[in-house]
């Protein structure tokens, strides 16, 4: 009985542990207590059957434990939880190129304070320098910084 108390401990254990990693990654319970699971029963098998035993016990779980992990992620279905893709892609800034402090253009929704214009033919994401800009106004290029431009409202 005691045997078979150790195999499912075990088994317990090194199943919590693949959750773990696979179903909940960080820290948490199932992987705490998949060791903790792993150590009862290297502590069963020392108590129960002697030094042998338990360090018998000791080197399978110290070696099943990463091969399972090993093999779970070299599997199909492990290699559908990792992320292999490789992002290479930029930004595309060529807009500001065309773009230059002082160009005129109208807004084609309302700033508020963030929306579309139409600067040079180009349609670019406006922030406004102050309030909100009401659809349709005509706006004027004040400052380009990286990722926006900033517009006022031409004053009529």
């Amino acid at each position: 009985m005691t045997i078979l108390a150790i195999i499912l401990l075990i088994a317990l254990g090194l199943l919590l542990i693949l959750i773990e990693f696979a179903v909940i990654p960080g820290i948490t319970i199932a992987g705490i207590g998949g060791f903790l699971l792993l150590g009862i029963s290297v502590y069963m098998a020392f108590i129960e059957y002697g030094s042998t035993a338990g360090f018998i016990t000791l080197a399978f779980v110290l070696i099943a434990s990463p091969f399972l992990i090993y093999y779970l992620f070299q599997s199909k279905t492990g290699k559908k939880l990792i992320l292999e893709s490789l992002i290479d892609s930029k930004v595309d800034t060529g807009i500001h190129k065309q773009i230059k402090v002082g160009d005129l253009g109208k807004t084609i929704g309302r700033l508020a304070p963030s929306g579309k214009a139409k600067v040079n033919g180009e349609v670019v994401e406006a922030v406004s320098t102050g309030g909100f800009v009401d659809h349709n106004t005509d706006i004027k290029v004040v400052k380009i910084l990286s990722n926006k431009i900033i517009v006022e409202p031409l004053k009529k």
